[in-house]
């Protein structure tokens, strides 16, 4: 076999038993790249979105829990029964804060049924306790329930001879002894009212 025979056998092998890409076959792949494109950059969007929405509702709530909806108004009043003299009462008003919800100040009645929802801790240079009865009266204006809203006042009294449950002093408070009061609203932070009783203990003292 010549060698021009053999060029042109080797030449006309070329290309056979190759199959081509038809334009129809490229056109599919391309919308199939697209597709799945689309969709993976629907899926982030949407990831997205869900983290930005969970990241503003989680703010919310973290500013309302530290916001304090509740603060005390005026002076911590205390009251001596002088047998001997040592404090048997403490008074002090609250009042909601600008633009604070209402909150339920529901009394605590002392007992294990009690269904109030701000709870007031008591702590002395003896005793702690984490949720003591104590009564509430509406001062000025009111509109006659449980919640206190914005423009009213209520006056919480505790009775450290009545703590409720059968939770009672170690030793009573008398001259120099310090406190610290915690009120715990269900909405907002806590509000920490701390005093120190003066030397000589009167019938009624204002405890700035």
């Amino acid at each position: 076999m010549t060698t021009y025979q053999n060029c042109t056998k080797i030449i006309s092998s070329i290309g056979k038993n190759e199959n081509g890409m038809t334009g129809l076959e490229t056109a599919i792949i391309l919308i199939a790249f697209v597709t799945v494109a689309a969709v993976f950059s629907y899926a982030v969007l949407s990831a997205g979105l869900f983290a930005s929405a969970r990241e503003k509702e989680t703010l919310h709530w973290a500013l309302s829990d530290a916001k304090s909806n509740l603060e005390t108004s005026g002076s911590v009043i205390a009251y001596s029964n002088h047998e001997p003299s040592t404090v048997n009462k403490i008074l002090f008003s609250v009042k909601n804060a600008v633009a604070g919800n209402p909150m339920d100040m529901t009394p605590c009645n002392g007992t294990a049924n009690a269904t109030n929802k701000c709870v007031i801790s008591l702590t002395t240079k003896n005793s702690y306790f984490s949720n003591i009865k104590w009564t509430a009266e509406a001062i000025g204006t009111s509109n006659a329930n449980n919640l206190l809203e914005i423009g009213e006042q209520f006056e919480i009294t505790i009775d450290l001879d009545d703590l409720g449950d059968g939770q009672a002093l170690s030793e009573n408070m008398t001259s120099n002894d310090y406190f610290n009061i915690q009120v715990k609203p269900s909405i907002g932070s806590t509000i920490t009212i701390q005093r120190t009783l003066p030397p000589a203990i009167e019938d009624i003292m204002d405890l700035h």
